[in-house]
């Protein structure tokens, strides 16, 4: 009796995690908490036990993209990673790194390029910006950095031929340390330009004309 319950709470975690990668990307939930609730509230699940972790998620994700978007999602993540290496050449001197979904290869068709920058001196980052006169937004992020250490960041926000972009502003020193993924809880790898092209197949910068202009 005790191993059919677990074979029944095993499939129930296991649809509640395709549930939440369809919800992910089909309708752009970006947030696994979100993309839980919804998902347990359409299978009547009340058992938090039962709801999957974040890691879970993500591996059906990446299985929903293998089996009903195979065709387009090579397509949407080139693109993807190519308006961030646009958006990190442009910050070249913020020693900019690619985190997140565009890295690992799981964004969905509606995922922001997440990009983590360095700098004593954060609204240097926005006077870069203006320079290129790129229009631009800042907002905050709050990243764990430990078990017990919770840093509240600036976040710049721009776009790259309509691709959404986060630059969260790190102190200098911040290059050392990377935070926490939330998928999994170990410090999020982070790439340099040099990767993205590798991870892009070519060496020759990109162009630099898809940004949304300020005037």
């Amino acid at each position: 009796m005790t191993r059919l319950r677990s074979i029944r709470g095993d499939d129930l975690r296991r649809a509640l995690a395709q549930e939440a990668a369809r919800l992910m990307f089909e309708h752009g939930v970006d947030d696994y908490g979100v993309a839980k609730r919804k998902a347990a509230e359409r299978f009547g699940a009340t058992d938090n036990a039962a709801l999957p972790k974040n890691a879970e998620i993500d591996a059906a994700l990446a299985e929903y993209q293998r089996l009903f978007a195979a065709d387009t999602h090579t397509d949407t993540l080139t693109e993807q990673r190519r308006a961030a290496l646009e958006a990190m050449q442009m910050l070249d001197g913020f020693e900019p790194r690619l985190v997140g979904p565009v890295l690992t290869g799981i964004a969905t068709p509606h995922q922001e390029i997440s990009l983590h920058v360095f700098s004593d001196f954060p609204e240097a980052v926005s006077l870069r910006l203006l320079d290129e006169r790129i229009q631009y937004r800042i907002a905050e992020h709050r990243l764990r950095m430990n078990a017990e250490r919770v840093l509240p960041l600036p976040v710049v926000q721009f776009s790259v031929h309509d691709i959404p972009v986060e630059a969260t502003v790190f102190p200098k020193d911040g290059i050392r340390q990377a935070p926490l993924s939330p998928s999994d809880g170990k410090p999020m790898r982070r790439a340099g330009a040099q990767e993205v092209r590798s991870l892009l197949g070519r060496e020759e910068p990109a162009a630099t004309n898809g940004f949304s202009r300020a005037w």
